[in-house]
C-alpha cells in the first residue's frame, strides 16, 4: 500500500531538512539564505497588512513568518494559503504581459510554503509552490506542483548526505551496457562527455572524473530550487526539483523532474506543450516543445528537440536538432540534424555535422544477445533513407550511405564515399571521394551552414567545420594507402595478400598514376570492409585516387596563404622561415567537434593523472588553451601534408614548386566552384524536376532563379578573393 505519513499542519513547512543533516550551529533556513540575492530588505508585516490579507480570504499558521518589502501591496494577494518562512517583494498595481498573456501583479488562488519572493511577481493558481526562490517578475499561472526536496540535485549526476550509491543518476551514452556511462553535471561539453566515454580502460581516469563532478557540488541537503528573473510558466503540471535561469519560457508542460534549465536574457530556453523531462541538464538557449520525452540526457546549448522526440541516457551536442524520432543510449556531437519520424539511433558515436534521412535504422540491428554493440561514426555522416545498420560499425568522416539494409557489420575507412549495398550482384559497393565528384554544391554548403548556425555565445571548444581538416586529411592519407593496395591486387595477380604492403603501395601507385593503365575493366575489390565473405567493390578508384591527393594539395595551400595574410609574409624566404622546420603531420582526436592533436589529449591525461588538472574547469581551460593555438596547428599540419603528397623535404621546397601548387590549388578552387554550380543546375535541368512547373516562371517563383542562389554567389566571391591572394602572393615573393 502507498506509505501515506499523518502529520500536524502546524507542520508544513518547516523541518525542511533533518537536523541530523544541518551542519551545527546551522538551521533549515541557512542555504536558503545564502541562495537568496536579491538585495530585498524584508520586514514582518504590520497589523494593517494582516487585516487586509485575512480580509481576502488569506490564511497563514503563522503571520510573523511571513516577511515583506517596504513597497508590498497586501491588496494583491488574495485566496492564498502561507505555511512556513514566506518572503514576498515589491508588489506595484501594474500588469506584466507576455506572447499576448496580461495578467495583474500578485498572488492569487495559491497554496505557498516556505518560498522567497522578487518584486512584481505573479503567482496565479498555483496549487503548490515549496522551497522555491523566485526572482523578480515572474510569471507562474495554472501550474499543480512546483517543489524542491531538500536532497534535489538539479539533474546533476551527485548524491547528497545520507544518500545510498543507487540513486546517482548515470548516462549511459554509446553502448546500452552502461560500459560507457557518464555522470551529468551542469557546463558539461561534448568533450567532457567523449573523454569520459571513451577512455574506459583507465581506471584512474575515471575515478577522477567522478572526483571533478562531485567537487562540483555541496552535498550539504536544503538547496532551494529558483527560477530567474522574468522566468514564465504557465499550464504546467508538474515541477520538481527544477533550477531555472533567468527569462525562460515554459508553457503546457506535464512533467519536469530533477532539471537545470540554463536561460538568460541573451540565450532563452523554451519548452512547450506535451513535454515530459526527467533527469538531465539543459544548455542555454535550447528549444523543447510538442510531447518530448528525455530521460538521463545533456543538451548542450542551443540544441532542439520537437514534434515528440524521445532522448533517453543521451548527450546532445550544441546547435543540433532532433525531432519526431528516437535516440538512445547515444553521445551526439554539435551541428546534428534528425527530423523523421521513422528514424532511430541507437548506442552510437556520431562526431558531428551529421544527417539522419526518414526510414534509417542505425543499431536495431543487432549480432549477438547482448547489448554491447556500437556504432562510430565520423564527422559528416549522412545515412541515407531507409537505412539499416547493424552494430558494430564505424565510418570515416563525410560518408554517405544508401537505401538498403546492410545486414554486416561495416568498416568503412575511405572518407567522403558512398556506401551502396548491391543486392542484385550480391555486393557491397564503396565509391571513394564521392562527395568531390558528384556533390560539392552539398558538401561545401553544410560547411558554411553550420558556421552560421552556430549560435553559442560562451565557445569553450572551437569546433571545426571545414570538411579538409586534419582529421579528414589524415584519413584520406590513409585511404590513398589503401587504394595503391587494393589496385595492385587487382591489376596484378602475381601480387597476393602476403604481398609486403610497402609493394603493394608502390605498385598501386604507379598504376593510378599512368593514364595509359585502363582501369575500366579491373575488378578492384576492397578487403575488412564488411564482416562478410562476398566482395566490396571499388568504383571510380582513379579519380578518387587523383581527387583526394587534390584536396590535399589545396588543403595545404589554402592554410599556407592564410598564414601569408595573417602576418603579411612578403618572400619566400620569410614564408620559410615562419614555417616549422621540421613538420610533423600528427594524428588529430575528434573531442567533442574540438579536434585536438592525439598528443595533446594524452598529456591532459597525464596531467589528470597528476594532479595538475584537478577540476573540470581545468579540463575546459585546456580545450581554450588549444583553441587558441588550433591555426598554428593545423598551419603546421598542412604544411607536412603538403610536402608528403608532393614527397618533398622541407630543404627541397624551393621557390618553383610553390608556384607550380599555388596555381594547382587555384584550379581547384575553380573546379570546386564550377562544380557546385554545376550540382544545383542540376535541379533546374532534370526533366522529371521541371515536370513538376507548367513553365520557368512558376519553377522560378518556387525554387527561386539559380542565378540568384546566395551561396553560389558567396562561392563565386570567394574564388575571386582566392585568385587575388594566390596572384598576390607570387607578385610578392617574385615566383
Amino acid at each position: 500500500m502507498n506509505s501515506v505519513a499523518t502529520q500536524p499542519i502546524k507542520s508544513i513547512g518547516y523541518n525542511f531538512v533533518e537536523k541530523n543533516f544541518l551542519p551545527e550551529g546551522k538551521d533549515e533556513y541557512h542555504l536558503r539564505n545564502l541562495q537568496n540575492r536579491s538585495g530585498i530588505v524584508y520586514r514582518n508585516l504590520s497589523a494593517y497588512e494582516i487585516e487586509v490579507l485575512v480580509r481576502n480570504n488569506n490564511t497563514s499558521d503563522d503571520w510573523t513568518k511571513i516577511y515583506v518589502s517596504d513597497a508590498f501591496n497586501p491588496e494583491l494577494v488574495k485566496i492564498c494559503k502561507f505555511f512556513g518562512l514566506v518572503r514576498i517583494g515589491k508588489l506595484e498595481s501594474i500588469s506584466l504581459e507576455y506572447h499576448n498573456v496580461t495578467m495583474p501583479v500578485g498572488l492569487y488562488n495559491s497554496t505557498i510554503i516556505s518560498c522567497d519572493f522578487g518584486d512584481n511577481v505573479i503567482i496565479n493558481n498555483v496549487n503548490y509552490i515549496a522551497h522555491y526562490i523566485v526572482g523578480n517578475e515572474v510569471m507562474i499561472a495554472n501550474v499543480n506542483e512546483l517543489h524542491t526536496t531538500d536532497h534535489s540535485k538539479f539533474g546533476n549526476g551527485i548524491i547528497k548526505e545520507g544518500e545510498e550509491e543507487a540513486v546517482r543518476v548515470w548516462v549511459e551514452v554509446c553502448n546500452e551496457n552502461a560500459g560507457r556511462k557518464i555522470l551529468p553535471f551542469n557546463g558539461m561539453l561534448p568533450g567532457d562527455a567523449y573523454l569520459w566515454s571513451k577512455y574506459r580502460g583507465d581506471a584512474l581516469l575515471m575515478q577522477k572524473f567522478v572526483e571533478f563532478t562531485e567537487k562540483q557540488y555541496d552535498k550539504q541537503r536544503g538547496y532551494y530550487g529558483k527560477i530567474g528573473d522574468r522566468t514564465v510558466i504557465k499550464n504546467t503540471s508538474i515541477i520538481k526539483d527544477v533550477w531555472i535561469g533567468s527569462d525562460a519560457y515554459i508553457k503546457g508542460a506535464n512533467k519536469l523532474k530533477n532539471l537545470t534549465i540554463n536561460s538568460s536574457f541573451e540565450e532563452q530556453t523554451q519548452i512547450g506543450e506535451g513535454c515530459e523531462i526527467v533527469n538531465g541538464i539543459i544548455g542555454f538557449g535550447c528549444r523543447i516543445f510538442y510531447g518530448v520525452k528525455a530521460v538521463r540526457f545533456v543538451m548542450a546549448s542551443h540544441s532542439q528537440l520537437k514534434y515528440g522526440a524521445r532522448l533517453i541516457n543521451s548527450y546532445l551536442g550544441n546547435n543540433a536538432t532532433i525531432s519526431c524520432c528516437e535516440v538512445l543510449n547515444s553521445l551526439i556531437f554539435p551541428a546534428h540534424e534528425q527530423h523523421h519520424n521513422n528514424s532511430f539511433l541507437c548506442a552510437a558515436l556520431i562526431m558531428g555535422q551529421s544527417n539522419m534521412a526518414a526510414g534509417a535504422t542505425l543499431g536495431s540491428n543487432h549480432n549477438s544477445r547482448a547489448a554491447d554493440g556500437e556504432l562510430l561514426a565520423g564527422r559528416g555522416f549522412w545515412p541515407g533513407l531507409c537505412v539499416s545498420l547493424k552494430h558494430s560499425s564505424k565510418f570515416a568522416t563525410f560518408t554517405l550511405i544508401t537505401k538498403g539494409d546492410y545486414s554486416y557489420e561495416l568498416n568503412i575507412p575511405l572518407p567522403f564515399s558512398l556506401v551502396s549495398n548491391d543486392t542484385a550482384n550480391n555486393k557491397l559497393v564503396v565509391m571513394p571521394a564521392y562527395w568531390f565528384i558528384y556533390n560539392m554544391y552539398a558538401l561545401a554548403r553544410n560547411a558554411h551552414k553550420y558556421i552560421d548556425r552556430d549560435h553559442r555565445t560562451e565557445r569553450t571548444q572551437t569546433i571545426e567545420y571545414d570538411f579538409l581538416a586534419p582529421d579528414s586529411i589524415n584519413e584520406i592519407f590513409t585511404a590513398l594507402d589503401l587504394l595503391r593496395k587494393f589496385t595492385a591486387l587487382a591489376y596484378d595477380t602475381h601480387h597476393t595478400t602476403d604481398t609486403p604492403e610497402h609493394i603493394l603501395i608502390q605498385a598501386g601507385d604507379v598504376v593510378l598514376m599512368n593514364p595509359n593503365i585502363n582501369l575500366k575493366d579491373v575488378d578492384i575489390r576492397a578487403y575488412g570492409f564488411e564482416n562478410n565473405r562476398r566482395p566490396t567493390q571499388l568504383v571510380k578508384v582513379r579519380e578518387a585516387y587523383h581527387m583526394y591527393k587534390e584536396a590535399i594539395v589545396y588543403y595545404g595551400i589554402t592554410q599556407l596563404c592564410l598564414h601569408i595574410k595573417k602576418h603579411q609574409i612578403t618572400s619566400f624566404k620569410d614564408l620559410l622561415a615562419s614555417l616549422p622546420a621540421s613538420p610533423k603531420r600528427l594524428q588529430f582526436t575528434n573531442v567533442g567537434g574540438q579536434l585536438l592533436p592525439s598528443n595533446s589529449v594524452q598529456t591532459l591525461i597525464k596531467n589528470i593523472h597528476s594532479g595538475v588538472a584537478a577540476y573540470w574547469e581545468d579540463v575546459h581551460h585546456f580545450y581554450e588553451q588549444n583553441g587558441a593555438i588550433y591555426e598554428e596547428q593545423k598551419l603546421q599540419h598542412a604544411y607536412a601534408s603538403l610536402l608528403e603528397i608532393t614527397d618533398t623535404t622541407p630543404q627541397d621546397f624551393k621557390e618553383q614548386q610553390f608556384k607550380t601548387l599555388l596555381q594547382q590549388a587555384l584550379d581547384t578552387k575553380e573546379w570546386m566552384v564550377k562544380s557546385i554550380y554545376e550540382s544545383r543546375a542540376k535541379d533546374y535541368q532534370s526533366s522529371f524536376k521541371k515536370m513538376m512547373y507548367d513553365n520557368e516562371e512558376e519553377m522560378e517563383n518556387v525554387i527561386g532563379k539559380l542565378d540568384d542562389n546566395a551561396f553560389i554567389h558567396q562561392q563565386a566571391e570567394e574564388l575571386i578573393d582566392f585568385r587575388n591572394s594566390i596572384q598576390q602572393v607570387i607578385a610578392d615573393f617574385n615566383l
